[in-house]
């Protein structure tokens, strides 16, 4: 019989092939017994599409199909997705959500195959959203824009929980934060708007509480290693399940929480701060400081500007016992300038080892010689001082 005979097949003869096929995949996708699919009931449902497709108007069917595709995923998402997501909690809802999502995808990917001549034809023609951009707007629509701010905070507060110690499962983490990504159709939008904006905010406060807290009770060394150690861990966090362009976002709020909104008084504490280090000859915590403030823009000023005093500081206490000395009539100045030039050579090291050569420090160090060599002890001349000044620069 030539196909010119054929009676043509009418939507609801092709929607019953069509639900029955949907309803075994679904079941497969689920984990629900099922009988695997065979090759020829692949070829059975393309070859119904392809035929209501393909029959002359007013029989064809390919706008009714079109529209039937969409209408699988909207009942499918609202109505059995969407619930089973809701009925859950905490991380349970998170691990819902993953399997439902994947489960989604998958049938996204089949139902297309079914569907395949809608896309090579029909949509192409009519300039349509592809048949994989229907599946995932219906998800967006019907489920993420209903879940997602639950999901949010039940995120943050996992991160929150690893932050104090705990083990979470950073592969959910990492499957439903791309669940934001995927969910934006090729934009950050939605993982900006609905996660990150909300997951830094939470960030500021954690650290702004952190450093307080640590600005107390700790020495300056053990402040610095906890901030280093907390970098780190954030750094961790987007290696693991976030997304990559929040990592300079994130990086910010923890230098600025933990290091440039207590730099002052961070640098300056009176037993273990910068003099103390400079004092005690303490060369990997000063290292560290470096590290950490380096990699902030400007955030080396204050420590530059911190040695200088401390430099100034330990040179006009040589001047102050030159001057001592000069009273009782006992100064010797080649001895002085030796000092001076020792407590040079000895701050150099530092420039050197420390603080990396950094021009910054080696202006803060001129700066601070410049300061008390420039200054006469008991009225006798300072000009040997300013030549040995000279013989440093």
């Amino acid at each position: 019989m030539s196909r010119q005979n054929v009676k043509p097949m009418t939507m609801d003869q092709g929607s019953d092939l069509i639900d029955a096929a949907v309803t075994k995949l679904k079941r497969i996708l689920e984990g629900k017994p099922e009988p695997a699919s065979e090759s020829h009931e692949y070829v059975r449902n393309y070859t119904a599409v392809y035929n209501m497709c393909t029959q002359k108007p007013p029989d064809d069917l390919s706008q009714q199909l079109y529209d039937k595709y969409g209408g699988i995923f909207e009942d499918y998402d609202k109505h059995t997705v969407l619930p089973s997501i809701m009925e859950k909690h905490d991380e349970y809802m998170l691990r819902e959500l993953s399997r439902m999502w994947d489960i989604h995808k998958d049938m996204v990917r089949w139902l297309s195959r079914f569907f395949f001549y809608l896309d090579r034809y029909f949509i192409t023609r009519r300039s349509l959203p592809s048949l994989t951009e229907v599946g995932m707007t219906c998800f967006r629509d019907h489920v993420y824009n209903n879940v997602h701010f639950n999901v949010k905070q039940v995120i943050i507060a996992l991160i929150h929980k690893e932050r104090e110690g705990q083990q979470i499962d950073s592969a959910l983490l990492k499957n439903i934060l791309d669940l934001f990504v995927q969910n934006g159709m090729g934009s950050m939008e939605r993982y900006e708007d609905d996660f990150e904006m909300f997951f830094l905010q939470e960030t500021a406060f954690y650290y702004s509480r952190r450093s307080s807290s640590w600005i107390l009770e700790d020495s300056c060394p053990e402040y610095m290693i906890k901030s280093e150690e907390a970098l780190k861990k954030e750094k961790e966090r987007v290696n693991h399940y976030l997304h990559s362009t929040t990592e300079p976002k994130l990086v910010e709020i923890v230098q600025t929480h933990l290091l440039v909104l207590v730099a002052k008084p961070l640098l300056e504490k009176e037993s273990s701060g910068i003099s103390a280090l400079l004092r005690d000859d303490k060369m990997d915590d000063l290292s560290r400081m470096y590290r950490l403030y380096h990699a902030i823009p400007k955030g080396l000023e204050p420590v530059a500007e911190a040695f200088r005093l401390h430099v100034t500081s330990e040179g006009n206490a040589l001047i102050k016992q030159a001057e001592d000395a000069a009273t009782s009539g006992s100064v010797e100045e080649q001895v002085l300038v030796r000092k001076i030039i020792d407590l040079h050579d000895k701050y150099m090291a530092y420039v050197t080892d420390c603080f990396q050569n950094h021009t910054l420090f080696h202006k803060a160090l001129k700066e601070a010689f410049e300061i008390f060599c420039n200054k006469k002890v008991t009225g006798s001349s300072s000009a040997e001082l300013l030549a040995t000044l000279s013989l440093l620069d």
